[in-house]
């Protein structure tokens, strides 16, 4: 099951909350965590087990990293952790890599990665460091524990939430009315996000099928368009329904692909991803406190197990140091060069993730050097064609409205007509302007063909 889906939005999610809001406060995290196993076990019912068997295992290792051996208990629940993510997630990458290798045939293992997995395992593996740590207390009640590392807002897709953001709120939480329609408003714009510019231009991007220098520039940039909007508008409907249910998750966008930098992006994108194996890998290797050899060697093993994480292929492992060399090199002496200027660092940094976001969505090395080649003038390929800017005419309106929906320039203009007297009328017009918004994504959810979200398969 997906947010942006009619068995969602009008079944699954206005059942909760009828359930919810009814019954008293002591049992709404049951009544979470019960609505939450249900809506994993509607999208992956194989592997529930594997979800509950993680929320039970790390709630006990989080008891046992305190007290007597707990060094030991520590590396089994990393252990335990990674062996699980290994196991479903790249068994089969690695026999394909033995086969090509050593010229084998071993089969691939009947095994299909669980929904979120990612996403649940680096949240129980960091609780359980966080409280060997001393961060924070072990939890005291396996309901409310595994509650936090089921709650389905945020469950298969993020962002990665820490124990310690929720750990208050999990034993006492009261929701305003203000809260809730903040968190229904943020619900509303990540679906119109998703529904109405990312599916959208999915549906142009699988149109461009004509290969041209014009297309092959088109595909990586509406694909970067695309991907922002599937990913953002996921992360801010999982952070409405949080904050409807009283939780106040960590923001994960902040607008960039308005970046100056890679190093900006990449405080800017996936955030919660980006701080966790900061503050688990990187900080715990030595960070940038050691000689430079090992300071080169933490960024590509960081950013080595950030490709990783997002796929079992090696075009996500070439996407993760590329980036990581980018960095590497921005640090060491671009950075300076590219603070003195003030527009050319913006293209710089747009010309850097979209070529990133090609190797991202490539299904092998060859096929990005292809690409490359086809933009860059390299092979014998028209500039353009009918079809294409057909396509590009059709779509300018959408395309457009993209480009400034990446930006905050609506945001800003909001903040600041809400200082003056037309206030009034923007607090008159928001909820109009929501409840038109889900009534047009509604619309377009009942017609759709075309309804994944990109960020379920990592």
């Amino acid at each position: 099951m997906v947010f942006s889906s009619i068995t969602f939005l009008y079944y699954f999610l206005v059942l909760l909350l009828l359930v919810y809001f009814i019954v008293p406060k002591n049992y709404r995290n049951f009544v979470l965590l019960i609505f939450s196993l249900l809506f994993y076990f509607l999208g992956e019912p194989k592997y529930i087990l594997v979800l509950i068997l993680s929320g039970v295992l790390n709630y006990y290792f989080g008891k046992l990293v305190t007290g007597r051996n707990k060094k030991l208990f520590l590396v089994l629940a990393c252990f335990y952790n990674i062996f699980q993510l290994l196991v479903f997630k790249y068994t089969n990458f690695f026999i394909d890599n033995i086969n090509n290798l050593f010229h084998l045939n071993i089969s691939f293992l009947n095994i299909v990665m669980p929904i979120g997995i990612s996403f649940f395992t680096f949240q129980g593996l960091g609780y359980v460091i966080d409280v060997y740590k001393g961060v924070h207390e072990p939890s005291d009640n396996l309901l409310y524990f595994m509650t936090y590392l089921c709650l389905f807002p945020q469950l298969v897709a993020g962002p990665i939430v820490r124990y310690s953001d929720v750990a208050s709120s999990l034993y006492k939480r009261d929701t305003s009315y203000n809260e809730i329609a903040e968190g229904v408003g943020r619900f509303v714009i990540g679906l119109a996000k998703k529904v109405l510019l990312a599916n959208v231009l999915g549906e142009v991007i699988a149109s461009l099928v004509d290969v041209n220098v014009l297309s092959s520039w088109l595909n990586p940039i509406l694909f970067t368009l695309q991907i922002y909007f599937d990913f953002s508008g996921y992360s801010d409907m999982a952070i409405g329904l949080g904050l409807v249910f009283g939780f106040k998750f960590p923001e994960n966008f902040n607008y960039p692909l308005i970046s100056s930098s890679i190093t900006d992006f990449w405080r800017r994108w996936h955030i919660s991803l980006s701080s966790w194996f900061r503050d688990y890998v990187y900080i715990p290797l030595g960070g940038n406190r050691v000689s430079k050899l090992k300071w080169i060697r933490n960024i590509f093993i960081v950013w080595f197990l950030t490709g990783f994480w997002h796929g079992a292929s090696w075009n996500f492992i070439l996407w993760g140091l590329y980036f990581g060399v980018i960095l590497v090199i921005e640090k060491m002496f671009l950075g300076k060069y590219l603070e003195k200027t003030k527009v050319i660092k913006y293209f710089y940094s747009l010309l850097v993730i979209i070529i990133g976001f090609l190797i991202f969505n490539s299904n092998s090395i060859s096929d990005v050097i292809i690409e490359l080649k086809n933009m860059f003038f390299i092979s014998d390929i028209p500039f353009t064609s009918k079809e294409t800017i057909y396509y590009l005419k059709s779509n300018l309106v959408l395309f457009i409205l993209a480009i400034v929906a990446a930006t905050p320039l609506v945001k800003n203009v909001i903040c600041r007509l809400k200082k003056t007297r037309v206030s009034i009328v923007l607090d008159i017009l928001e909820p109009v302007i929501y409840i038109a918004l889900l009534t047009l994504c509604t619309a377009f959810l009942i017609d759709a063909s075309f309804n994944p979200f990109l960020y379920f398969r990592f």
